[in-house]
């Protein structure tokens, strides 16, 4: 087990009716607030204005910005630090998925910056403040809602990258799993598999003696496994939707990183499918990750065995233990196929026109993972698998 700082200082306010609290939670963090959120469907189903009434009722004035899309762009970023800085705004308050809460990172952390906040996501600069955020989320999925982790498309290139640094943790989170009950199947299920990854990710590591954050990793993701089919069948179940919801919180808050390094291989190479194409990241995260382990599966034989044992039952042989990994990779990938999700880039609606172009994007700053270093070649490999 590697040395390790933990602190999660983000305030999580869960359970049911729990956005009545946001203007009072709010209060503690700034008076003069952007309430940045994505799509009208947060409106249409009377959260926005339940949490307007909250804020007012706080005495906390607010100034809206909608119109974050999937994979925030990092224009509207660049509109709502206009806006901050304009109206002398003191905090953020993000009601949405991991996109709208990634958009209100980078508004953060670039208001107090006097230079361009895609300084921040190329690593030209770091950030030693932002504007404080409270979040009300509506998707779980990203984990955006308790992580140090922010992403943003720059259309400019078509660029997808990201920032993680402590300082961008918000500083409270609602979660209702209520407000999700309404979350079209394909959501749900992606967001699952956006879920699954984070756990992946940090599940398969080359630290040894790691045997709690092991059996963390696997309780979450069998959790998630177990639950995701019954809110797909019953969608206004509370107990299934509570325990995917506090599980993507989980997932990426880095309780379950401690004393590990993960890999973030395949994020960094789905962050290219969608940057180019505009894919639903959890979506392919679950056409790139199966592939990623076919790649990778013999550099630990031992770990890939013992993720098909304890995370989905399969009997272990013995005598050919790479038969049990393998079946552990197809065991994950007919699961997500089985909530509805693709498998393979032609089902994910990518052409495989640019696979090597997509390649050479996802290490233009050099190999990305850390289970096995990710150079063009294996990359290339990685989507070819996927194809």
């Amino acid at each position: 087990m590697e040395n390790f700082r933990f602190s999660m200082p983000t305030e999580v306010i869960f359970g049911k009716g729990t956005e009545k609290e946001v203007g009072a939670a709010t209060k503690r963090i700034g008076t003069r607030v952007l309430l940045h959120y994505g799509s009208e469907r947060v409106r249409k189903s009377g959260l926005l204005d339940a949490v307007i009434r909250s804020l007012k009722e706080a005495g906390v004035v607010h100034v809206e910005l909608g119109g974050v899309q999937p994979n925030p762009r990092l224009a509207l970023v660049k509109e709502g630090i206009r806006i901050c800085r304009e109206k002398k705004l003191d905090a953020i308050l993000a009601v949405g998925g991991g996109s709208v809460i990634d958009a209100a990172k980078a508004v953060g952390v670039g208001v107090p910056y006097s230079g361009d906040v895609w300084d921040f996501y190329t690593g030209k600069a770091k950030p030693t403040t932002m504007l404080p955020l409270g979040v009300v989320l509506t998707i779980p999925a990203a984990g955006s809602e308790a992580s140090q982790s922010s992403v943003i498309t720059n259309d400019e290139g078509s660029y997808k990258r990201a920032l993680d640094i402590e300082v961008i943790r918000p500083r409270f989170a609602i979660l209702n799993p209520e407000l999700t009950f309404t979350l079209p199947t394909y959501q749900t299920a992606a967001g699952a598999a956006d879920i699954m990854s984070h756990i992946i990710e940090r599940y398969f590591t080359n630290v040894d003696h790691v045997d709690l954050t092991d059996r963390l990793c696997e309780a979450t993701l069998k959790t998630v496994i177990h639950n995701v089919p019954i809110a797909l069948a019953e969608p206004s179940n509370y107990h299934a939707r509570a325990e995917i919801m506090w599980a993507g919180a989980i997932a990426h808050n880095d309780l379950l990183s401690t004393g590990r390094v993960g890999d973030w291989a395949t994020h960094m190479i789905e962050h290219e499918l969608s940057a180019l194409y505009d894919v639903t990241h959890g979506a392919g995260l679950a056409v790139v990750f199966p592939a990623w382990m076919q790649l990778t599966y013999r550099h630990d034989l031992k770990r890939f065995v013992q993720f098909a044992v304890r995370v989905w039952g399969i009997e272990e042989d013995f005598a050919e233990p790479e038969r049990t990994a393998l079946e552990g990779i197809a065991r994950l990938k007919a699961y997500w196929k089985s909530i509805g999700l693709p498998v393979t880039l032609g089902e994910l609606g990518v052409p495989t026109d640019r696979i090597e172009e997509m390649a050479e994007r996802a290490v233009s700053y050099g190999p990305v993972g850390h289970f096995i270093p990710i150079k063009k070649r294996e990359a290339l490999e990685i989507l070819k698998l996927a194809s």
